[in-house]
């Protein structure tokens, strides 16, 4: 567990569409958490994505990942949009996203996926499927086909997917301990029937849980979990998978719990400085109406507060105001509401102030 900061410097990479109005949001509840919990946030703001090459022409200028590097944690909205979408551009938001995590080293992506009541609705499954669903899924983030070599020409193109065991090792070891700390049970996705990379990687997730025999493991094939994923969601925990399949089922996940507006993720490595984003991406359709569900925003700062910070408390605390927000039905557009960012974000903040005022309270009760 991390030593708790008594103060912190935030980089800030709003990035493109929406990312802007959900950062603004999940930077107004960090400030009223530190306010609340007796610590200093500092805040740094610095471009990437499109917005960084229609300035720099560069997707990550040199001066926003200095201060990547010089900062305790990342806090980012989105890239891209389609004015930056044609696929021979030589230049696109997206390689920004991965030079930063590559230069971070931030290998394990965690996304948690939970049902809030008010958003089962709007998931394509049956309410009795969302029972209890609470997952956990461990992305590996810096290997893997996206960072391969490629090739193209007239004829064809080729992405090399590549993995070694220590790349392997070090992301299943995260998952390992993740699962210790829930309902002790984890899932290795592969495709270790056709893939051989999957075939090291079957091999490793075997070897790596002799040594954690208090750990239920199982392997699945990622074409079967994709199924499972929607037939029985609640069964699992803890997911363990390479780059591409985690981009894919982590997606899925997000269609299950309802809306991709919802759900936070956080990207680590061995140290704590982490990066810290929403799984949603740019929604350039909805961008500067006002109406971005800035929940998947808030419980990334969450887990900020959490993973690099050391502020449990706090980040619990945070977790409990979003969701009760939620509960009295401060929705946006995307769960069936009609209120705001805006609106929603001072949901939050209200029940911070609310928790902080009862726990004084009785405090001084006590």
């Amino acid at each position: 567990m991390n030593t708790p900061h008594a103060s912190a410097h935030i980089a800030l990479l709003p990035g493109d569409g929406i990312g802007p109005e959900v950062t603004a949001a999940a930077v107004a509840c960090l400030e009223a958490v530190a306010e609340i919990h007796g610590f200093q946030l500092r805040f740094s703001e610095h471009a990437v994505g499109g917005v960084a090459i229609d300035a720099c022409g560069t997707a990550l200028p040199e001066t926003t990942r200095a201060a990547c590097m010089a900062s305790d944690a990342v806090l980012l909205g989105a890239v891209g949009g389609p004015k930056w979408s044609d696929p021979r551009a030589p230049v696109r938001p997206e390689q920004g996203l991965l030079a930063l995590r590559a230069a971070m080293g931030v290998y394990a992506n965690l996304r948690p996926v939970q049902v809030h009541p008010r958003a089962a609705q709007f998931s394509p499954l049956r309410p009795e499927k969302l029972r209890n669903v609470d997952l956990l899924f461990v992305r590996e983030l810096t290997g893997g086909i996206y960072f391969g070599s490629k090739t193209r020409d007239a004829a064809g193109a080729s992405d090399l997917c590549s993995y070694s065991v220590a790349e392997i090792e070090r992301v299943l070891r995260r998952g390992f301990a993740l699962a210790r700390q829930r309902r002790r049970k984890l899932t290795s996705v592969d495709k270790a029937n056709v893939m051989e990379t999957s075939r090291l990687w079957r091999e490793t997730a075997q070897r790596l849980a002799a040594e954690y025999p208090d750990v239920q493991v199982e392997h699945q094939l990622v074409d079967s979990m994709a199924m499972l994923l929607l037939t029985r969601p609640a069964d699992f925990d803890v997911i363990v998978s390479e780059n591409l399949f985690g981009d894919i089922l982590t997606d899925e996940a997000a269609a299950i719990a309802g809306s991709l507006g919802l759900l936070p993720s956080a990207s680590l490595g061995d140290g704590p400085r982490g990066l810290y984003e929403p799984i949603h991406g740019s929604a350039p359709d909805i961008a500067g109406r006002g109406i971005a569900n800035p929940a998947g925003a808030i419980a990334s700062a969450a887990l900020l507060l959490r993973h690099s910070l050391g502020m449990q408390v706090a980040a619990g605390a945070l977790e409990s105001a979003l969701w009760l927000a939620l509960d009295e039905g401060v929705l946006t557009p995307d769960l069936g509401g009609h209120h705001g960012t805006v609106a929603l974000t001072d949901a939050v903040i209200g029940h911070l102030w609310s928790q902080s005022a009862v726990d004084t309270a009785v405090v001084a009760r006590a």
